[in-house]
C-alpha cells in the first residue's frame, strides 16, 4: 500500500494521510490495539459502519461550503471508492458509504489535492463547523460570517487543546438574529451583532454555550450578549481549555459541555474560561475577512434565457426555492435533495451547471439540501430547466414536504430502525394528500433511527425517533412521537416534547392526524407550536394513543419500513460512544507522543502549542500510573487531584504538589522562557514515570500484560 499525493497537497495534510496508512498497515499486522486505531482514524474522518468490514467517510467542509471542482473531486471518490453517492448531512459535511479502510489514506489524498479534508471529522474534536447556508447573501444579516466560520474551523484544526477531549464539540454561526444556523443546539454559538462604540459601529457577536441534542436535550445559554468580533477565537480557544480539563470522560452520556455548564452553572463556567485567558496563545485574533462578491467575475456569468419552460412547474419552483440577495440584482436559489442523496453522476452535472449560472460557492444546508448564490434573475429560467433534466428542481425547500431525515438503519450502527425508508413514505403522503402544503414552511418533519437525534428530531415541529415495542416475544419496530420543537413564537430555539411511542407502520396515520386535528382545530393564523402548547401534551397523547394498541397489530407492523424481513432490534457499538481497553504501557506511549508533540512545537517557537502538549503529557503520564494501581480516572483535574493523593502525599513520589506543577499553565503567559521551564519538567516527570512503571513491572512481571478498564469516551 502507498498512496499517491499530489505536490499541491500541503505538508501538514501529506504528513496526516502517510500517518493514517502507516497506522493502518501497523492495525493489520497486529501491531496497534483495535481501540487505539479506531480512535486515531476517527480524528481522520474515518467512520466504522453497521455493515462489517467497509467504513463511513466523512468529508468535512466548514459552513457547507463546496466549489464546484471540489463537488466533482467528491464526486470522482464516491465513483471510485464507494458506491456513486453522496450523502448530504444536517451537520453540512458529505459523507461516503461502504468504504474499504485501506482505501482511505488515498481518497483523502485525491480530495486534498482540492483542498478538501477528513482532519477531524469524527472523534473528540471540533467537529465541522456550521453556518446558516445563506450566509453572505442574507438580507437580514448585520454582516457575512462566513469568514469567521472559515477562521474558526481552521485555527482549531490540528489545534493540540481539542484533539483527545472527553468528547465532541459542535459549533455554529447563525447569519442573523432568525438563528438560521441553529445556534441554541450547539455546544457554542455565534449571532453576530454590531453595537456603536463611541460613535463607531463595532462588529461582534452574541455568544451562546452549552447547548446540545441527543437523549436529554439541552438549550444554549447566552454567555455574552455583545463579544468583539477579536475575542471570538481567544473566548473560544479559553472554553475548550476548561472543557478538556473539567468535563466528564467516563460517564458518556454525561461527557458533553452542556453536562458540564449544567453541573457546575454558567456563572462558575465563566469564571473558568476567565481564569485561562493569560495562557492563551492569543489576547486578541483579527479575522481576515474576504468579500463574496470578489471570489469570482460573476459579471461573465450566462444570462441569456435560451429555452422556454413550463410556467406553472417553473413558477411553483420560484416562489419556494428563490429567494432575493441582499446584493440587489442577484438571487439565492435552494435545491432540494431527498434525503440527502445525490449520486455522483448527478452532482458533477450539477457543478457544471454551478460554472454557467452561479457564484462558485455552493453551500451545504443544514436540513441537507443545497445553495447557489449569485444567480440572476435573467438565467432562473435557464438554471430551473437544467436542474428540472437532473430531477434537482422539486419545489417546496424547508417545507413540510421537505423532511430531514439520518442514514438510520441502512448503515449507521446505533441505529434501530430505518429512517430513510420512512421519511420517503411520508415525503410520499405529503405529496399525495396535502399538495397545497408545499409552501407550509413553518411545520419542520424530522426523523432520526435512534434517541441521538442526528436527525435532529427533538428540534422538529414533527418529529419521530427510531424504537421498538414488545407485544408477548415479538418486537415491533416504533418511533418515538415528539411535537413542539424548533422555534417559539419569539423566535428562541425549543425543544419537542415526548409524546406516545407508535409502532413505525402506522407513523403515516400520525402524521394524518395530528395535521388534520392542527388544521381544523387552530386559530386563524395560529403556529403549530403555539396549538400545541395550548393543548398540551396529554391531548396529542389521547389523540395518536390508539394507534399504539398491541391487540391490532397484523404481521405488516413487524416489518420495519424498507425491510421485507421480520424487525430484530439489532444495535450495534457505535463508534460515537464505547467502552474499550487499555493496556498501562500503550498510555504511556500516548504521554511520550505528547512529549515529542511539545518539543516539535518549541522547535517551531510554537510556545503555546508546546505548553499545551507538555501538559497533556502530564495528564497521561498521571493517568497511566493511577490506572496501574488499579484507580479510577475521570476528569484530568481529577486525575491531577487523584495523583497527588495516591502517590505525592504517600510520598512514593518527590513532588511538592503536582497539581501546582501541572497548573502553572494557565497561570503563565506561552512565553519562551515559561515554555521551557515547563517542558523540562514535563520530560523530568515523565522519566519518573517510566521509571516506576519498570519498578512495577520488576517487583511483579504478571503486569506486563495487565489491562485495565478504560471508560473514557473515545469517539
Amino acid at each position: 500500500m502507498h498512496v499517491k499525493i499530489q505536490e499541491t497537497v500541503s505538508s501538514k495534510a501529506k504528513t496526516d494521510i502517510v500517518e493514517l496508512e502507516q497506522k493502518i498497515e501497523a492495525f493489520t499486522k497486529g501491531q496497534i490495539p483495535e481501540d487505539k486505531f479506531k480512535h486515531f482514524r476517527l480524528t481522520r474522518g474515518v467512520y466504522g459502519q453497521r455493515q462489517f468490514g467497509v467504513q463511513m467517510v466523512r468529508i468535512k467542509l466548514p459552513y457547507g461550503k463546496v466549489t464546484a471542482e471540489q463537488l466533482i473531486a467528491i464526486a470522482n471518490a464516491s465513483n471510485k471508492f464507494a458506491t456513486g453517492n453522496l450523502h448530504l448531512t444536517t451537520r453540512q459535511d458529505i459523507q461516503l458509504h461502504f468504504v474499504k479502510v485501506n482505501d482511505t489514506p488515498q481518497l483523502w489524498a485525491d480530495l486534498e489535492a482540492f483542498d478538501v479534508t477528513l482532519r477531524e471529522a469524527c472523534g473528540n474534536t471540533v467537529r465541522n463547523v456550521t453556518a446558516s447556508a445563506i450566509a453572505g447573501i442574507d438580507p437580514k444579516e448585520p454582516f457575512d460570517v462566513s469568514p469567521y466560520a472559515h477562521a474558526f474551523a481552521h485555527y482549531f484544526m490540528r489545534n493540540p487543546i481539542c484533539q483527545d477531549m472527553g468528547r465532541k464539540i459542535k459549533v455554529a454561526f447563525s447569519s442573523s438574529d432568525e438563528d438560521s444556523g441553529l445556534t441554541f443546539m450547539h455546544d457554542i454559538g455565534f449571532i453576530p451583532r454590531i453595537k456603536e462604540i463611541d460613535g463607531k459601529p463595532n462588529r461582534g457577536f452574541k455568544v451562546v454555550v452549552g447547548g446540545g441534542l441527543g437523549a436529554q436535550a439541552i438549550l444554549a445559554q447566552t454567555a455574552h450578549e455583545f463579544l468583539p468580533e477579536d475575542q471570538m477565537i481567544p473566548f473560544s480557544e479559553a472554553v475548550l481549555r476548561v472543557f478538556d480539563r473539567h468535563g466528564e470522560r467516563t460517564k458518556r452520556f454525561k461527557a458533553r459541555l452542556k453536562f458540564l455548564i449544567q453541573s457546575i452553572g454558567l456563572e462558575e463556567f465563566l469564571k473558568l474560561v476567565e481564569a485561562e485567558k493569560k495562557a492563551l496563545k492569543n489576547q486578541t485574533y483579527t479575522i481576515e475577512l474576504f468579500d463574496a462578491e470578489k471570489t469570482e467575475s460573476l459579471a461573465q456569468k450566462q444570462t441569456e434565457s435560451s429555452v422556454e419552460v413550463d410556467e406553472t412547474p417553473f413558477l411553483n419552483w420560484k416562489s419556494t426555492n428563490v429567494f432575493e440577495q441582499k446584493q440587489t440584482g442577484f438571487y439565492g436559489v435552494y435545491i432540494r435533495v431527498p434525503l440527502g442523496d445525490i449520486h455522483a453522476d448527478k452532482a458533477r452535472n450539477l457543478a457544471e451547471i454551478v460554472k454557467k449560472y452561479a457564484a462558485n460557492d455552493i453551500r451545504v444546508t443544514v436540513n441537507q439540501g443545497l445553495v447557489l448564490k449569485f444567480v440572476k434573475s435573467e438565467s432562473l429560467s435557464s438554471l430551473f430547466f437544467e436542474l428540472n433534466e437532473l430531477g434537482l428542481a422539486l419545489p417546496g425547500f424547508d417545507s413540510i414536504h421537505d423532511i430531514t431525515a439520518c442514514p438510520g438503519s441502512d448503515t449507521c450502527n446505533l441505529a434501530v430502525t430505518n429512517s430513510t425508508a420512512l421519511a420517503t413514505e411520508l415525503e410520499k403522503v405529503l405529496k399525495e394528500e396535502y399538495a397545497d402544503l408545499i409552501h407550509e414552511t413553518k411545520i419542520k418533519v424530522k426523523i432520526s433511527g435512534c434517541m441521538n437525534s442526528c436527525g435532529q428530531h427533538m428540534i422538529a415541529n414533527i418529529g419521530f425517533h427510531g424504537s421498538s415495542i414488545k407485544n408477548g416475544t415479538l418486537t415491533a419496530p416504533a418511533m418515538q412521537v415528539v411535537l413542539g420543537g424548533g422555534f417559539d413564537t419569539s423566535g428562541n430555539g425549543i425543544v419537542a416534547e415526548k409524546v406516545v411511542k407508535i409502532p413505525s407502520k402506522k407513523i403515516p396515520d400520525v402524521l394524518r392526524l395530528v395535521l388534520d386535528d392542527y388544521y381544523e382545530k387552530s386559530n386563524e393564523g395560529e403556529y403549530f407550536n403555539s396549538y400545541f402548547q395550548r393543548q398540551g401534551k396529554m391531548y396529542f397523547y389521547h389523540l395518536l394513543k390508539p394507534l399504539a394498541d398491541t391487540a391490532l397489530l397484523t404481521e405488516a407492523d413487524y416489518i420495519d419500513w424498507g425491510s421485507e424481513k421480520s424487525f430484530s432490534p439489532e444495535i450495534g457499538v457505535g463508534e460515537c460512544a464505547g467502552i474499550s481497553l487499555d493496556v498501562i504501557g500503550t498510555v504511556i506511549g500516548e504521554a511520550e507522543e505528547k512529549l515529542n508533540a511539545a518539543q516539535e512545537a518549541f522547535a517551531e517557537q510554537s510556545f503555546a502549542d508546546a505548553i499545551y502538549n507538555a501538559y497533556s503529557s502530564f495528564v497521561i503520564g498521571a493517568k497511566a500510573l493511577l490506572l496501574s494501581i488499579d484507580h479510577q480516572c475521570n476528569t484530568q483535574i481529577g486525575i491531577l487531584n487523584d495523583f497527588d493523593e495516591k502517590f505525592v502525599n504517600t510520598g512514593i513520589f518527590s513532588i511538592d504538589a503536582f497539581s501546582n506543577l501541572v497548573l502553572r499553565i494557565n497561570q503563565n503567559e506561552p512565553t519562551e522562557i515559561f515554555a521551557t521551564r515547563y517542558l523540562k519538567d514535563a520530560v523530568d516527570f515523565f522519566n519518573q514515570v517510566v521509571a516506576f512503571r519498570q519498578k512495577q513491572l520488576t517487583q511483579d512481571a504478571t503486569l506486563v500484560d495487565k489491562k485495565v478498564v478504560d471508560r473514557h469516551y473515545k469517539a
